[in-house]
């Protein structure tokens, strides 16, 4: 059956925070998120979320493209299968993004509508998102905590065993000296069988982030990620690639297929980390998890946003298996929380999806009313 979508709407949010989620690169002040609604003809619906941390005036500039920009090239396109508008979209709008080169705002844009139209498809046949993905895939995931600074690790990890978490994430990239301390000593902290991962943020260059491997060495890092700027040339990683025991992990700030296929295959990566909100969308970064399964390396999806594009990482990753954790930040968010996608009191080591159709979300929580900002309109046929 067509489809073909009448109506698109849009709200973005942004709630102010205590405390900075502080990166190598800079620090949000605010939690962010953009997320649509796309209703087709037949009055079916889905959810889609758009990558909106960075810069701090993302989240209005991403709602502003959908709808002044990219929903011209949405209403009224038929559309036979969920993977269909992607393709279409990416075609149309290249000449856009290179008369502004905007590439990456039009790729997330691009992201939330995949994963709206999946949801809305889904939906349409009666399945769990994951299962729509890929019949009998288990309807559960494991989670690690992420977003922890280095700083507050001692606290921040404590505070996630209680809520159930084993794997936990943190965040260097500061210091390279006391970096590597901290990570040793968390390292021997661990209980038998938890496990540590760092991330750089992008914050070395090949010397600094050699320095720090060599600092760990012996040390039982399940992954470093993004040691290394992602444009970085190929020399330098593989450099750093050479002399470290530990595996490298990146993704994020990785966009497009080749771009992806080369990096699966360049022996650099033990882990991939797309992220669905921000390039590729459910298609794009399942087909990356294939193809990383496929070469034996990890596929870890990267995210960090609101809670629609959470269950939409955790569908991904549940349609492909083998042994990836999905991403949960740390860092207190009621754009995700909101959503209810744990149960009060439940154990946050896994991720247990819903069983209704779709992502199994039918309205935006009223709490979140209170944190829109001016932008939030409709586009429609």
């Amino acid at each position: 059956m067509t489809c073909e979508i009448s109506k698109i709407d849009v709200w973005t949010y942004r709630v102010p925070i205590e405390n900075p989620v502080i990166t190598s690169f800079g620090a949000m002040h605010s939690r962010p998120a953009v997320f649509l609604r796309l209703e087709d003809r037949d009055g079916c619906f889905g959810w889609g979320e758009i990558f909106a941390n960075w810069p701090a005036a993302g989240a209005e500039h991403r709602a502003r493209l959908l709808i002044e920009d990219v929903s011209d090239l949405v209403l009224g396109y038929p559309l036979e299968h969920s993977a269909a508008l992607r393709t279409h979209l990416t075609e149309r709008t290249h000449i856009r993004a290179l008369q502004c080169g905007e590439w990456g705002p039009f790729a997330h844009v691009i992201s939330g509508l995949d994963i709206a139209i999946h949801d809305l498809f889904a939906r349409r046949s009666g399945l769990p998102l994951a299962r729509y993905l890929m019949p009998g895939a288990a309807m559960s995931v494991p989670t690690y905590a992420s977003g922890i600074h280095i700083r507050d690790a001692d606290k921040m990890i404590e505070g996630s065993r209680e809520h159930g978490y084993a794997a936990f994430k943190v965040k260097v990239g500061f210091n390279l000296e006391s970096d590597s301390r901290a990570v040793i000593e968390l390292c021997k902290s661990l209980g038998q069988s938890e496990r540590l991962f760092a991330d750089a943020n992008q914050g070395w260059y090949a010397d600094e982030a050699i320095t720090f491997l060599r600092a760990l060495d012996g040390a039982p890092l399940g992954w470093l990620e993004e040691p290394l700027p992602a444009d970085a040339p190929i020399a330098d990683w593989h450099r750093t690639a050479e002399v470290s025991q530990i595996p490298l992990a990146g993704g994020e700030n990785i966009a497009g297929s080749a771009e992806f296929t080369a990096a699966i295959t360049s022996g650099i990566f033990g882990v991939i980390q797309p992220d669905v909100a921000k390039w590729g969308g459910l298609s794009g970064c399942r087909e990356v998890a294939i193809r990383t399964m496929g070469q034996g390396r990890l596929y870890c999806p990267h995210f960090l946003g609101g809670g629609i594009g959470l269950a939409a990482s955790a569908a991904v990753l549940a349609s492909v298996g083998g042994g990836g954790l999905l991403e949960v930040d740390a860092n207190p968010n009621p754009l995700r929380e909101a959503f209810g996608l744990w149960n009060e009191g439940e154990s946050r080591g896994h991720l247990l999806l819903r069983d209704k159709p779709g992502l199994g979300i039918l309205k935006l929580p009223e709490q979140l009313k209170k944190y829109e900002t001016l932008y939030a309109t409709t586009a429609s046929i």
